[in-house]
């Protein structure tokens, strides 16, 4: 094992709930227009929506934070990140003046998204909960 593995990981994992944490306590604050801006992008069920994504950003960002259960949060906020992706910066169908802010957020959204598989795949590292509790962290 190298000896930065854990310190990155839990720097990593910092990271990416700096990212989710804010942004669902966003979405609490802004509800009534956070279901507004999914039912403009034509998406059933604005607020249950709203309401997942709350669940997904802070809820699975909090368990990176403190690395609990850290591959299924990792997991879960992939798949949520590539359906942002998707649905909400498909840069293919913006007018031309959004083309190039869209194409840029949808590639940090694959990204993200790749971060969040590798840290599926190998864990939260020694310097969290699942390190302590010996769960395959």
């Amino acid at each position: 094992m190298n000896p930065m593995q854990n310190p990155l990981a839990l720097i990593g994992r910092l990271l990416l709930a700096y990212l989710f944490i804010p942004a669902g306590l966003g979405k609490i604050s802004g509800f009534a227009g956070t279901a507004g801006y999914i039912a403009s992008k034509g998406l059933p069920m604005p607020e249950v929506g709203a309401v997942l994504a709350i669940l997904a950003e802070l809820g699975c960002g909090i368990l990176l934070l403190i690395g609990f259960k850290t591959r299924w949060a990792a997991l879960a906020l992939a798949v949520f990140t590539l359906a942002a992706a998707f649905f909400f910066h498909n840069y293919w169908a913006v007018p031309a003046e959004q083309v190039m802010a869209q194409r840029i957020n949808f590639n940090k959204n694959l990204a993200i998204a790749g971060g969040l598989l590798l840290l599926a795949a190998f864990g939260a590292g020694a310097f969290s909960v699942d390190g302590r509790l010996g769960l395959r962290a």
